[in-house]
């Protein structure tokens, strides 16, 4: 009873509304309480995970890619990425749609959030899209589904999360989600075109843009996507860790908006405070899941759940399959870093002993978390983009669901195909 007790509390306080942070903790400290009875060892512990868990070195890489990503996105350079887009793909029909999978994919290597995605490109994409006559569901799905790439293409605060919760370097993870990344994005872009072609109402060619207009607009985005390519190449090359390239991107980004006149002084003070805010979230989960953690390790339930399917001799592609299931599930109902935060603590050393490689599992927990985000009837994406964008929830659901196999395909092929995201950490200095 004593370790039901504080599940069965958990869930309670999450399904009252209770914010995570203080639902793990509470629920992890009842827990201690009933196995021990001691107050003191309660206590200790409890000032530990506070200080010694946040106190971590390898945590300042948060806050330094989520003030790179708010810089960027305070300097609208995610409108120029995807207007630029929108030009070189005016010829092919549905090329706004792509236009968004695009800007997305290049956005998601400076902000690492799939809701920071769906809220901006929101913004960007959907006006223009309405402009032109494209439908409510291709537009709202293909920012929902275009959003999922920000938690896959580095830097991911997802993969983060995952690193330092499983002691799996980070540099790896990050290389690890490109390939994977970029599939997604070239599956979307054929269904897109699939779309348009069967239900050309849906995507209507917009007027021809000339070619020096087209090459023009690269002029806007060059400072950006000479950052990501600075960012990507440190981190490839092991020159910086990536605390060190989280440091120089934020700063970098920060001096090319100064720079071109783009950062006025209220937009930095503002992406500063949204960096602290988020990261102060951030790291209120991880004190509640370090607690939560230590009551998962004297209560013996992540050993005991080895031991016990160790001991039925399932195929441990089952076990990967139902685990892949529950965190599609789960996923729907919550976001990625409370739900990697909680879920890892049991599900890590399930993974490790059945010999899979914890970089490969990091890509396949992101994916899924990334489906279960968009996916009806919770999926958290969609109702970000209903909101930001105005548009009816069940048109956002209708387009997800038509844009979905591009990630459960990715997913699969990740299972069959582990080199997907092994091949580039492999290559890494």
């Amino acid at each position: 009873m004593e370790t039901i007790i504080p599940l069965l509390t958990l869930v309670v306080l999450l399904v009252l509304g209770v914010p995570i942070a203080f639902s793990l903790a509470g629920a992890a400290i009842l827990g201690m309480w009933l196995i021990t009875g001691d107050i003191h060892l309660l206590l200790g512990m409890a000032g530990t995970a506070s200080y010694g868990t946040v106190a971590e070195y390898v945590l300042s890489t948060v806050p330094t890619f989520v003030l790179m990503a708010y810089i960027t996105s305070s300097t609208g350079f995610a409108r120029d990425l995807f207007d630029a887009a929108a030009k070189w793909l005016s010829p092919l029909r549905g090329g706004l749609a792509i236009a968004t999978v695009f800007a997305s994919g290049v956005f998601g290597a400076m902000s690492g959030s799939g809701v920071a995605g769906a809220s901006v490109m929101s913004q960007v994409a959907m006006p223009h899209m309405r402009r032109f006559g494209y439908s409510e569901e291709l537009s709202s799905g293909t920012i929902a589904i275009g959003a999922t790439l920000n938690i896959l293409i580095p830097p991911s605060v997802a993969l983060i999360i995952y690193g330092i919760s499983t002691e799996t370097s980070i540099a790896k993870l990050f290389l690890a989600g490109i390939i994977p990344g970029c599939i997604v994005g070239s599956i979307l872009t054929v269904i897109i075109i699939l779309w348009a072609t069967l239900k050309p109402s849906d995507a209507p060619r917009p007027e021809p843009v000339s070619w020096s207009e087209a090459w023009k607009s690269l002029l806007q985005i060059w400072p950006i996507l000479l950052l990501i390519i600075v960012v990507l190449g440190l981190l490839y090359t092991g020159t910086a860790t990536p605390t060190e390239v989280g440091a120089i991107g934020a700063f970098a980004a920060t001096g090319i908006g100064i720079i071109l006149k783009r950062l006025t002084w209220a937009g930095f003070i503002e992406s500063v405070l949204n960096t602290v805010q988020i990261t102060a979230m951030i790291f209120m989960i991880i004190i509640g899941a370090t607690l939560f953690g230590y009551f998962m390790t004297i209560s013996h339930i992540p050993y005991r759940m080895v031991n016990f399917i160790i001991y039925m001799d399932l195929n441990r592609w089952a076990i990967i399959a139902f685990i892949v299931i529950a965190y599609f599930i789960m996923s729907m109902f919550m976001d990625e870093i409370p739900l990697l935060l909680i879920t890892i603590e049991i599900t890590f050393p399930l993974i490790v002993a059945l010999g899979f490689d914890p970089i490969w599992y990091g890509v396949l927990c992101v994916m899924n978390v990334a489906m279960g985000l968009v996916t009806p009837p919770v999926g958290l994406v969609g109702f970000v983009v209903s909101a930001t964008a105005h548009v009816d929830l069940m048109k956002v659901y209708k387009g997800t669901v038509l844009l979905l196999p591009a990630l459960i395909l990715t997913t699969l092929l990740l299972m069959v195909f582990p080199e997907i995201a092994l091949w580039l950490p492999s290559k890494m200095n």
